[in-house]
């Protein structure tokens, strides 16, 4: 039987979920790796956010059940990596500098347009745009959450993307993630939205044609597909999208409206539906062979 390696608990076990867990590849692991760095739902106990945040406004920056949407990846090869911690307690899929100064004591972090907008390594801000907290945090709270939550997620990642470089001469990561459908167009002038958005950082990420031939896959179950934009890629697809040392990424975003009711956070009507399409999908990348 497949064993499932996770993460210590964060706190003491009554708090507790396990901030993250790592589900094998049963039978022989493939080339690719899957991660699902916001699809958590736990806030920890001493996160100490404004006490009148309701559970959607601290929900609300969540991919919802995306963890369970490609629950498929490791019955094709793909071990799965997937958040248990709240996005609103720490962002995996930011680098562990981008530490926010005007929430944070005493820390000197990394510029860029997401810190500055309150989204930061350790956010300021809900997804719906609500001030998470009515105080400033400390140094060391901040230094606490990259120790045990951010580091031990990124080391395993790690540790699945060297195995899988060791055992095929390449890792490609493919780290999914939920959009809300605003941000795809849905609404404007009747349209529906992009359905997919696939982020290589503009190219940077893969071998020439990785990302077109993931496209061709989605294209195939009648979704419309974009490239970068919005969304070009996180922190994994920029440090794992290193192509000459035999590692690719690909982020892959999935509009909420294919699988969620976006006002309740519960799965819609559409969601078996959908998570079968997902699965095929997933069924074909494991039977590509990826450039070097």
């Amino acid at each position: 039987m497949a064993r499932t390696m996770t993460a210590a608990p964060l706190t003491d076990p009554s708090d507790s979920p396990l901030p993250f867990v790592v589900q094998p590849a049963i039978g022989a692991p493939g080339p690719m790796v899957f991660a699902s760095p916001h699809s958590g739902g736990w806030t920890p106990q001493d996160m100490g956010h404004s006490p009148a945040l309701s559970p959607m406004t601290l929900r609300s920056a969540e991919d919802v059940g995306v963890d369970r949407l490609v629950a498929a990846g490791p019955r094709h090869g793909a071990p799965l990596i997937a958040a248990r911690v709240s996005r609103a307690y720490i962002d995996l899929n930011r680098a562990p500098e981008e530490m926010d100064a005007i929430l944070i004591d005493g820390v000197e972090g990394a510029t860029s347009a997401k810190v500055a907008a309150g989204y930061g390594v350790i956010p300021r801000r809900a997804g719906d745009g609500t001030a998470l907290y009515g105080r400033r945090l400390s140094a060391e709270e901040a230094l606490v959450r990259l120790a045990r939550v951010h580091a031990p997620y990124h080391a395993a990642l790690e540790a699945l993307m060297i195995e899988s470089r060791a055992r095929h001469g390449l890792a490609l990561l493919i780290d999914w993630h939920s959009m809300p459908s605003r941000a795809t167009g849905a609404g404007k002038r009747g349209a529906r939205g992009v359905d997919i958005v696939l982020g290589d950082r503009h190219g940077a990420a893969t071998r020439a044609g990785v990302t077109r031939r993931i496209r061709v896959l989605f294209e195939a179950e009648g979704l419309t597909v974009a490239l970068n934009t919005p969304y070009a890629g996180g922190y994994a697809t920029q440090r794992w999208g290193r192509p000459d040392e035999g590692f690719q990424a690909v982020q892959v975003e999935i509009n909420r409206a294919l699988y969620l009711d976006e006002a309740t956070l519960e799965p819609s009507a559409d969601h078996d539906r959908f998570q079968g399409l997902l699965t095929r999908v997933i069924e074909a990348l494991s039977r590509e062979t990826w450039p070097r």
